[in-house]
Formats: structure tokens, C-alpha cells, sequence
């Protein structure tokens, strides 16, 4: 029995070697490749997606085929993606829920960490901050000062429980010390109609879905979440240099393989999507959707996607969500 597990694994080991020096002599990409976005189209997820994949086209020689793989917050077109051959012919980009779900759900027919190859931070998607008109703040410090003032009389929209933007309004309690009414909707359209006719007080919203009803004069702008103001609203000040120090989150997408994905691969698809994000079109139509571009070494991808992981179990536990 033993000789025979040693022969299995010297074939199965063999093999490796000869795909690893295969792809190393340039044989891959050997056929077209396919990025599952786990969200239907339109949206952050899908536009940096299809962004990348069309110049990713053109640097690899093959076809970059997005393949939209929506639901289950996410988890359906990752679970399709770690189960796919680690050939380097299927990319995956989960949505922003990806380091938050290990945490909202009791069991995922994956590993975030363990069943999953990073390649490159693609975009990171600050929130935006907008409060309506009727609201008498004009600054994060108004805000704070407001809810302070009426405890429990301000509420916030979030997309949906687990999502960015309700995180986010916990993040705000608690780092502020204020106490805000959570109301949940089904998705990012229905919160922004909603604050817009009134009957909620503030969204953390993505900075495309709120902007064009801040310009028309339909929503105040306070501040953007990220560590950085952003240069599609220069103007506007972060939330941390406003009146709460240390404030920061963010959405982001990153490119991941399946698991056992040959190095030279990674090393290949890290190397032409830095440059593809390097590109000043590709950084100019992410700016205009209120985006940044990402970028850096897998090995930093992966080291983020674990700390993100830790950050966002705390907070889910201290907020009390009960896994699904």
C-alpha cells in the first residue's frame, strides 16, 4: 500500500514539475481565460472587472471572458471559482463582502484563505458619507455633535446587514461614541431613494450611487471613508481628518486564482495587471468612478485579506451578528 501512495504521489509530483516549467517556458495563457465577478453587472465589482479583463486581453494574447456569477453574497461564483483547475484559466474577484463572510455565515463551502491563490489588489472603493438636507450638520464634527445631542433619534441606511455600508455606520457608533438607529435595505438604490425623500438620516454610499444627488443639491456630502480624500471629490475631507481621527473603511476587490495555481502564473498575472493599473487611461476611467487604483505584490494581497478578515470578525462580534 505504502509503494503504491509513494508511486501516486511521485506521478502526481511529476506532473506538477512539468506544468510549473511548461508554463514557465511560456506556454500559458493556452486558451481563453475567464474572471468570475460573483455580482451581476454594473457596480464597482463589475467595472473594475471588465476594466482589467479588457486590457489584460491585450497583454496576454488570449481572451479575458467576465463571467458574471451573482448571489448568495458573493459566495456562489467564488465557490465555483475554488473548485475550478488551478491552471491559471480561471481568475476570481469576489465582491467586498468576501473578508466579511467567513464571519456571517456558519459555513462556507470554501476557504477564504486557504482555497485561494492572491494575485494583485485591483481598486479600492472608498464609501461617501452623505446625510440629507434636512439634517443640520454640515461636517463629521456637526454630525457627531447632532447624534450626541438626540441620542438614538438619528438613523442610518445600510444596503443590507453584513454589507460595507452597515459596517461602516457600526464603525461610526462606535469610534464616535454615538448612538444611531440601523436600517436595512435590500441594496445600495433602495437606501439612496429613500435618504433622498427623507426618511432616513444618513448612508455610507458608494461615491457613484450618491454624486449625482449631492450635485443636484438632493444630499449634503460630508466625507469619504478612506485614509485619503479622493480625486474625483477633491474636496471633500476623509472622515478621520473631519472630526473622527483613525477613521477608515473601505471597499476592494482583489484578483485571487484557485489554490495550487502555479507560481509562474501568479507571477505573470501580477506583473502585466500592475501594469495594466499603471496605465493613465485606466487610472482616469477608475477616478471617474470614484475609485483608486490597487496594485502590489500577492504576497501583500494576501497579508491584507487575512488582516481584513480579523478586523471585520471583531467588529461583527462586538455588534453582536449572528452567523447565517
Amino acid at each position: 500500500m505504502l509503494r503504491k501512495v509513494l508511486a501516486v504521489s511521485a506521478v502526481t509530483f511529476g506532473a506538477a514539475l512539468v506544468a510549473q516549467s511548461a508554463f514557465a517556458q511560456g506556454g500559458y495563457p493556452s486558451r481563453p481565460l475567464r474572471l468570475i465577478v460573483p455580482a451581476a453587472p454594473g457596480g464597482g465589482t463589475d467595472y473594475t472587472g471588465r476594466t482589467i479583463a479588457q486590457k489584460l486581453t491585450e497583454a496576454l494574447g488570449q481572451t479575458v471572458v467576465v463571467e458574471n456569477r451573482p448571489g448568495g453574497a458573493g459566495n456562489i461564483g467564488v465557490e465555483i471559482a475554488a473548485r475550478s483547475n488551478a491552471d491559471g484559466h480561471t481568475l476570481v474577484m469576489p465582491i467586498t463582502s468576501f473578508p466579511m463572510n467567513p464571519h456571517l455565515y456558519r459555513k462556507l463551502p470554501f476557504d477564504t484563505v486557504k482555497d485561494f491563490a492572491p494575485i494583485v489588489l485591483a481598486s479600492v472603493a472608498p464609501l461617501y458619507l452623505v446625510v440629507n438636507p434636512s439634517v443640520p450638520a454640515k461636517s463629521v464634527s456637526d454630525l457627531i455633535a447632532l447624534a450626541k445631542a438626540k441620542p438614538g433619534q438619528l438613523n442610518y441606511a445600510n444596503s443590507g446587514n453584513g454589507t460595507s455600508a452597515h459596517l461602516a455606520g457600526e464603525l461610526f457608533k462606535k469610534m464616535a461614541g454615538v448612538d444611531l438607529v440601523s436600517i436595512p435595505y435590500k441594496g445600495g438604490g433602495p437606501a439612496v431613494i429613500d435618504l433622498v425623500a427623507g426618511r432616513v438620516h444618513l448612508y455610507f454610499s458608494t461615491i457613484p450611487a450618491a454624486l449625482a444627488q449631492v450635485q443636484a443639491g438632493k444630499l449634503r456630502g460630508l466625507a469619504v471613508t478612506s485614509a485619503k480624500r479622493v480625486s474625483l471629490i477633491p474636496d471633500v475631507p476623509t472622515v478621520a481628518e473631519s472630526g473622527l481621527p483613525g477613521f477608515e473603511i473601505v471597499g476592494w476587490f482583489g484578483i485571487f486564482a484557485p489554490a495550487g495555481t502555479p507560481k509562474p502564473v501568479i507571477s505573470r498575472l501580477n506583473r502585466e495587471i500592475n501594469d495594466v493599473l499603471r496605465m493613465p487611461d485606466i487610472q482616469k476611467r477608475f477616478a471617474s468612478q470614484g475609485l483608486v487604483p490597487g496594485g502590489g505584490s500577492p504576497e501583500e494581497l494576501g497579508k491584507f485579506l487575512r488582516s481584513e478578515i480579523a478586523k471585520w470578525g471583531a467588529l461583527i462580534k462586538q455588534i453582536g451578528l449572528e452567523p447565517q
